[in-house]
């Protein structure tokens, strides 16, 4: 079994002339109690952050801001994100959200590539931009107060615009926002998405899958400038009405375990290196009460299954895994509540489609490994300035994810690892995640990963990298032990030829790892 096509709602139509912003903000526009956002010790209702968002594009209008112009966002999680980001779409402009943990080349590189005219972003921010702003675009900032030459206060800015603003009539195939691509290989794409986009992933997979409703919480580690949080902080609870707790800072562990305490969320969504930071946390069921959680949400990695057992069964909370991307905005493969196989992805959200294919574009069989090949209502329509890239993923109606997959009689998804990452040892080909789901078995090691490493010219082999739990030093014992250990679980082929410790993995802002910069540091 390769393709698994289940049944899309045949009741339901997007109009032809359709706005996201006003589709989210109108649905309980009128609302004056029940909290779209939490943030801090602050809440925002449905209306008041309605009446923001038509302030703040009011205001863009103001500044001269045209349909089909884009916007740049570098913000942190936070109201005034929201506000900017469905006031510009509102407008017709399109919203273009930056990852705020970057430097200097970056944010040329995204100014350079979106050209826009205004830019919302912090103080701190704005200092890693200098140089690359030119004298023709507009800052705001949201944490000035006063405004000085073209650098704007954004309390201020939005104070003076209206807070009644209707929204452009734009249609349902028309570009709303880009997202760049995680970069997990290199320089990061936008992906161009639609009007309609939110509106599939919302149904078919936050109500569809996940059964977010009206009284549900949801709380992200992930950003609101990644797809994966923008779903999970924005697109489904304002869809559904319920509640989003948003947190500017990085999700370290114990700070999510006291919002979880405190703002009481029924949907906790979190990656799987944060899983396991969470893991390490001593004494957490006596310090926190995690009772008002229906259940966890992982993506971003694949989730290991002994990272799964562990988490279920300290917590008694599944972790509903899941595969999504930046081009289909969000997920499309996913594990369902009640129904899980530790490991598994799950299998398609309703309303996409997959197949698996060998090197020949033929379909694969079960427990075949092959690339994952994806369609589905959310998909980008290509990536901005960049034909040739577009063309090699975006295949018709159908989208290459770069990801080796096997499905099980069953018809649940099994991650083998990126088409990139996969190499050859003696002719037989190794999936880094295999060796991976071994290592992270053994009780010192916290998380890993492993790339083919040249041992010599032609020869590929094997090579981990390793963090280590707390307390734990690496060593060469520690090397033929955990070696010992993959060689009693595994093929011998498969078994790391070195193992080298490291402090941290290096990852994306999502918790993907890098491997191409592991790979990059073998000599």
């Amino acid at each position: 079994m390769s393709t698994h096509s289940p049944a899309e709602s045949s009741d339901f139509s997007i109009p032809a002339q359709f706005n996201i912003a006003a589709a989210l903000l109108e649905r309980r526009a009128g609302d004056a109690s029940h909290s779209a956002i939490e943030y801090g010790d602050a809440a925002w209702t449905y209306g008041e952050i309605t009446a923001l968002a038509n302030r703040a594009g009011n205001g863009l209008q103001a500044l001269g801001v045209a349909r089909e112009q884009r916007v740049l966002i570098a913000l942190p999680d936070s109201p005034e994100f929201v506000a900017t980001f469905l006031g510009a779409i509102k407008i017709g402009a399109v919203a273009v959200p930056c990852n705020t943990f970057l430097g200097p080349p970056e944010y040329s590189y995204f100014l350079r590539e979106s050209r826009a005219p205004v830019v919302v972003t912090t103080r701190e921010l704005l200092a890693r931009m200098e140089g690359t702003l030119t004298d023709r675009q507009t800052i705001l900032i949201v944490d000035r107060d006063d405004h000085h030459g073209r650098l704007l206060a954004w309390k201020k800015w939005t104070d003076s615009s209206s807070p009644e603003l209707s929204a452009a009539d734009t249609s349902r195939d028309e570009p709303a926002f880009w997202l760049w691509t995680s970069g997990s290989t290199g320089t990061p794409k936008a992906a161009v998405h639609l009007h309609q986009h939110p509106v599939w992933c919302a149904r078919q997979y936050g109500e569809g899958v996940l059964g977010l409703q009206a009284r549900d919480r949801t709380f992200s580690a992930a950003k609101l400038f990644h797809a994966y949080g923008l779903g999970n902080s924005l697109f489904f609870p304002f869809w559904t009405g319920a509640s989003s707790v948003l947190f500017p800072g990085r999700a370290l562990a114990e700070d999510v375990y006291r919002i979880i305490h405190t703002k009481r969320p029924t949907v906790f969504f979190g990656v799987p290196t944060l899983f396991a930071a969470l893991l390490q946390v001593p004494d957490v069921e006596r310090r926190f009460d995690l009772s008002s959680l229906r259940f966890c949400v992982s993506a971003g990695e694949p989730l290991p299954s002994e990272l799964y057992e562990r988490w279920h069964a300290r917590f008694h909370l599944e972790i509903v895994d899941g595969l999504g991307s930046t081009e289909l905005l969000h997920m499309y493969i996913s594990s369902r509540p009640g129904r899980i196989k530790a490991g598994s992805s799950g299998y398609p959200v309703p309303g996409y489609e997959v197949k698996i294919l060998n090197e020949h574009d033929e379909p694969l069989g079960p427990n075949q490994v092959g690339d994952l090949y994806v369609k589905g209502p959310s998909a980008a329509i290509g990536y901005w300035n960049r034909r040739d890239q577009t063309k090699q993923k975006m295949c018709g109606e159908w989208f290459a994810s770069g990801d080796k997959y096997s499905v099980d009689a069953d018809g649940y998804y099994w991650y083998a690892g990126r088409t990139d990452d996969m190499f050859k040892v003696g002719g037989e080909w190794v999936s880094p995640i295999e060796i991976e789901s071994v290592l992270i078995r053994h009780q010192a090691v916290l998380e890993c990963a492993v790339v083919g490493w040249e041992t010599e010219p032609g020869v590929l082999k094997p090579k981990a990298f390793v963090v280590l739990r707390n307390g734990r030093l690496g060593s060469d014992d520690l090397v033929s032990e955990l070696q010992a250990f993959v060689r009693e679980r595994a093929a011998h082929y498969k078994c790391p030829r070195a193992i080298e410790f490291l402090p941290e993995l290096p990852k994306t802002a999502t918790g993907k790892i890098q491997r191409f910069r592991l790979r990059g540091t073998l000599g």
